[in-house]
């Protein structure tokens, strides 16, 4: 049997996967009343021209990554994960992760209070994450993310932000809070997700207007990645596949669609290495 690596046609880099029977953690926004399985997920792909996929640990599973780390260790040329876990793990738990795929962290912080990110546990975690090439990922709405951004980049990990920074409304240049998000684009370890607008409410126009200003905050696309959110989760009956690929082609030109569906997530995630 062939081990070459397919070639990357086009990188999904934000899906979920789950089974509706799994444990879920206590106190959770949204309990999935289906299930969201890889098979599901590789067949979008593969409709799509896609060749490789990340998935992202959702926030209802906890810190129990094994489902998603089992998938993982069965398609290990097509998906890398992020997972979710505690500052305190031990290294022998992230060399696990790592040998399944898994190449960030992520911190889902919608609906909870913000933490104190420059404690002893989170920023030796950071910089232990930071030694590996791995990144962290953050999800939370726009006014709130230059509180915590910062501390973290300091450690010298990549942060990913999701979901265009959540502007809800837009990006508006005379609030504070949104000038300091988009001083964030500007550091060389900031990566920003072109993915889920539906999320922020937005549609194409304003979409348009929100990349017209982060692209000028970053300086380029070269840090820019897509994903799908699938199975857009709590908008399942609002959006689908399609539609989230529509968007990034219909936001895009082919050669930057080049740029942030395959260069620059193969050089993040590891397709290329």
């Amino acid at each position: 049997m062939s081990t070459s690596r397919p070639a990357i046609t086009g990188i999904d880099t934000h899906a979920h996967i789950f089974r509706q029977d799994l444990p879920m953690v206590a106190n959770r926004r949204y309990s999935p009343a289906y299930n969201a399985l890889v098979e599901q997920y590789l067949g979008h792909l593969d409709h799509h021209g896609l060749s490789h996929g990340v998935l992202i640990q959702p926030s209802f599973l906890g810190t129990d990554n094994s489902f998603m780390v089992e998938v993982l260790r069965r398609f290990p040329e097509r998906l890398r994960g992020v997972a979710v876990v505690d500052d305190d793990i031990d290294d022998a738990q992230l060399d696990a992760l790592a040998a399944a795929g898994v190449v960030g962290i992520r911190l889902n912080l919608i609906g909870k209070a913000l933490q104190d990110y420059t404690g002893p546990g989170w920023t030796s975690l950071f910089e232990r994450l930071a030694l590996r090439g791995w990144q962290v990922e953050i999800q939370r709405g726009i006014d709130d993310l230059a509180q915590i951004v910062p501390a973290i980049l300091a450690t010298g990990v990549n942060v990913v932000i999701d979901h265009f920074g959540l502007p809800t409304g837009g990006i508006d240049a005379q609030n504070a809070n949104h000038r300091a998000f988009l001083a964030l684009l500007g550091d060389s370890r900031v990566w920003l997700k072109l993915s889920a607008a539906y999320r922020s409410q937005s549609d194409l126009p304003q979409a348009t207007r929100v990349l017209a200003q982060v692209r000028e905050a970053a300086g380029g696309l070269e840090r820019f990645l897509w994903g799908s959110d699938w199975p857009n989760t709590q908008f399942e009956d609002r959006t689908h596949y399609a539609e989230q690929l529509a968007m990034i082609e219909a936001l895009l030109e082919p050669a930057e669609r080049a740029q942030v569906l395959v260069a620059n997530p193969g050089r993040l995630f590891g397709f290329t290495r």
